[in-house]
């Protein structure tokens, strides 16, 4: 087995990467963290590294590792989405990085030293565009919408043009009227969906998600080239075997491509476009 790196080791790799035109790089950092790089841009989705007693595992970098961030997506208020601790390092150490996040995050973001001109909003159905990537947030119902006219939506997914590829991270989100039919208008490449669903128990505590079989079917139908599980690993009490997930593929759709990331994986996606 591969030695694997951490720490500085880690942004090292990242740096180290190369990812030609019609491809992406992907770190997994657990739960929906995760690392995309195309080109010389490098995004940070969500990125969770705090201490927690409920952690099965330790995040493989530290915040103040951190300092080759582009951007950074958050999708939702939640601690294990918005981890500020880890995001108002970031502010402080990359130059020039930009936050998006629905409005509902801003507030706390701020008054942890993110500034103004670092952060944007999270607007649901338009293109953000910078000269490396365009972004659009997607609305999610984590189990339903909540939406404030100032505000926006409070949870949101992120579909990111990058390098000659189009990535959706669903955030935390069920399935819901539409999302299929708008998923499907923007030809993804990469969908990765959480899978660790909801029950009758969890849901006392804990707010749900789409599970295995749902994940499965929304990228068939919504004809994503490959799908990736999220969110089914991190805490204790809030797991899913993706185990499930593959076989739920295998058994009804053994044609539709996907990928389970490793802890603190790198995984290359090549577009089925790209000669």
């Amino acid at each position: 087995m591969a030695r694997q790196r951490f720490g500085a080791d880690f942004i090292q790799e990242i740096n180290n990467t190369r990812v030609p035109y019609g491809m992406l790089a992907i770190w997994f950092l657990g739960q929906e963290s995760v690392v995309v790089k195309g080109g010389d841009t490098t995004v940070y989705i969500d990125p969770y590294l705090s201490e927690n007693s409920n952690r099965m595992f330790a995040a493989p970098i530290q915040p103040e590792h951190i300092t080759n961030a582009t951007y950074c997506l958050i999708t939702h208020d939640h601690l294990d989405h918005l981890d500020l601790a880890t995001v108002s390092v970031m502010g402080r150490n990359n130059a020039g990085i930009l936050f998006m996040a629905p409005g509902y995050c801003h507030a706390e973001m701020l008054n942890r030293g993110i500034s103004q001109e670092q952060l944007l909003l999270a607007r649901t159905g338009e293109w953000w565009r910078g000269s490396d990537i365009q972004i659009k947030a997607v609305p999610a119902a984590h189990e339903e919408f909540e939406y404030d006219a100032e505000l926006g939506h409070r949870y949101v997914g992120y579909i990111l043009k990058l390098n000659g590829v189009t990535l959706y991270h669903a955030g935390d989100t069920l399935i819901y009227p539409g999302l299929v039919a708008s998923l499907k208008e923007e030809a993804i490449d990469i969908g990765m969906l959480p899978i660790n669903g909801r029950d009758a128990f969890r849901s006392l505590r804990l707010i749900g998600n789409m599970n295995y079989r749902e994940a499965v079917e929304l990228a068939v139908a919504a004809d994503m080239d490959t799908v990736v599980p999220l969110h089914y690993d991190l805490l204790k009490g809030n797991t899913e075997k993706p185990g499930y997930f593959i076989d739920y593929l295998h058994e009804y759709y053994p044609e539709q491509k996907s990928h389970v990331l490793a802890r603190y994986e790198k995984y290359i996606y090549v577009s089925k476009e790209f000669p």
